[in-house]
């Protein structure tokens, strides 16, 4: 009798195993598949050969009798090359930057055209599979830091242009350094599986329903500057979560903030003009470009016509809004003048400020001096984490004004990790919406993310 009422018992069982895991992998396949980078728009996209509008690839209007190479050079300042490619201190295009990750080490690779080290054997052939489908020299897999899922998007005209700008570029010998990823990361086989769910190796489609100008923005911002791989979170296998689209994420230790319309933790309510400003200077009087979006702006926003930071800002407008949680809306009221005996949650961080800090800065958080030093009502004072704060002390804002004594120096080599946390706190408490509560340790983690 047990025997044949055994299966019979066994199968409400197995049946709620099958479910568990119909409902794991429902979950994991939500997480990891999402949309691509522009169906938040919806609309009918076509092939670019069977749109009719203003062709949303190659240069702008002012640049169309441009030469092959000055056409590149201008499509190489839009994708951002240089700076990914170029080490610290080290020759343009030469390769060795370090990205350090979780799981290791990657540094980039010479793009001059060296024979050996760089690209100079590369065929056109070579080169597009290069951007388009993350496929190097003698068939190695690129990683994801080479962004390849988004240069997928840029057409092979604007490829082969930008090919052309670096062949004229002095051959560099220079190896890239050695990646120390751990295992399984370490394993680039295991990149062609990545690349089969998510690059998906076709050239930007213009939408129907969308402005001219709106493909245009779409074109620069997903193909070419590739804005996504900053500013959208990743999901479990490491590729851009769009449904979360461009809500912010952190990168080599430098918060990338939400840049949709949401109101209070994103751009919603800068104006055009604030957003054009920004991308094109790198400050707006809601905030100053420092790190990463720092040197986006130098070597790459920086160098576009303003009808291509004006298509910019057209398709960034149409992002829908994403809150953050754990951004609070910015403070844009001045802090009080200090008045002698005035208390301070950080006594040592005002201290150091008062050293360092208030001849620019000022004690309203107003700077006296220059518009870029102002405080009052920037993102990165009204983020509670400080991580962007800390980084700015730490190296200063490494940004290439006209008039260097514009540029915030570098403290890290002159206060130590506690005293860098404790003005830290002391400016997010002072001049922010909720202060900070950063310690030595965090500051130190900061040193090591770059």
């Amino acid at each position: 009798m047990s025997a044949t009422t055994t299966p019979s018992r066994s199968h409400p069982i197995l049946w709620t195993v099958a479910v568990i895991a119909v409902a794991v992998i429902a979950v994991a396949a939500y997480e990891v598949f999402g949309p691509q980078p522009t169906d938040f728009a919806g609309g009918k996209q076509v092939a670019l050969g069977a749109y009719t509008e203003a062709d949303p690839t190659g240069v702008p209007t002012e640049l169309k009798s441009a030469s092959l190479i000055e056409r590149g050079e201008y499509l190489t300042h839009a994708a951002d090359c240089v700076v990914c490619h170029t080490a610290k201190d080290g020759v343009p295009f030469a390769g060795g930057r370090a990205f350090v990750l979780p799981f290791g080490t990657l540094y980039s690779t010479n793009i001059t055209p060296d024979v050996d080290t760089g690209i100079g054997s590369y065929t056109n052939a070579n080169f597009l599979d290069a951007l388009h489908k993350g496929i190097g020299r003698g068939n190695a897999k690129l990683y994801p830091a080479m962004p390849d899922a988004s240069y997928t998007y840029m057409s092979d005209a604007d490829a082969l242009a930008i090919m052309a700008y670096l062949f004229t570029l002095k051959p560099v010998h220079a190896p890239s350094p050695k990646n120390t990823l751990v295992f399984p990361f370490n394993q680039r086989a295991l990149m062609g599986l990545w690349w089969a769910f998510f690059n998906p190796d076709k050239r930007y489609e213009p939408n129907l329903d969308r402005t001219p100008e709106w493909n245009r923005g779409a074109y620069l911002a997903e193909a070419m500057a590739h804005c996504g791989e900053c500013h959208t979170p990743r999901n479990l296998a490491f590729a851009l979560n769009n449904r979360k689209k461009f809500a912010g994420a952190v990168q080599a230790g430098w918060d990338a903030y939400n840049i949709t319309a949401d109101p209070k933790s994103g751009v919603g309510e800068w104006s055009d003009a604030d957003i054009a400003q920004y991308l094109s200077s790198g400050h707006a009087d809601r905030g100053t470009a420092t790190g990463p979006m720092g040197e986006a702006v130098d070597a790459s926003l920086s160098h576009l016509k303003p009808s291509d930071i004006t298509a910019l800002v057209t398709y960034l407008r149409t992002v829908p809004a994403i809150a953050s949680e754990d951004l609070p809306e910015p403070k844009h009221t001045p802090a009080p003048a200090l008045q002698a005996g005035d208390g301070a949650p950080e006594p040592h961080g005002k201290a150091v400020y008062e050293g360092a800090c208030a001849g620019c800065h000022g004690w309203t958080g107003v700077s006296p001096v220059i518009p870029f030093a102002t405080l009052t009502g920037t993102r990165a004072i009204n983020d509670p984490t400080a991580n962007n704060v800390a980084q700015v002390i730490i190296a200063g804002g490494q940004r290439h004004y006209a008039v260097d004594s514009d540029n915030m120096p570098a403290f890290g080599g002159t206060y130590s990790d506690a005293e860098i946390a404790s003005v830290a706190n002391y400016v997010t408490a002072r001049f922010g919406a909720k202060g900070s509560a950063l310690t030595a340790q965090d500051v130190a983690k900061l040193r090591s993310a770059d």
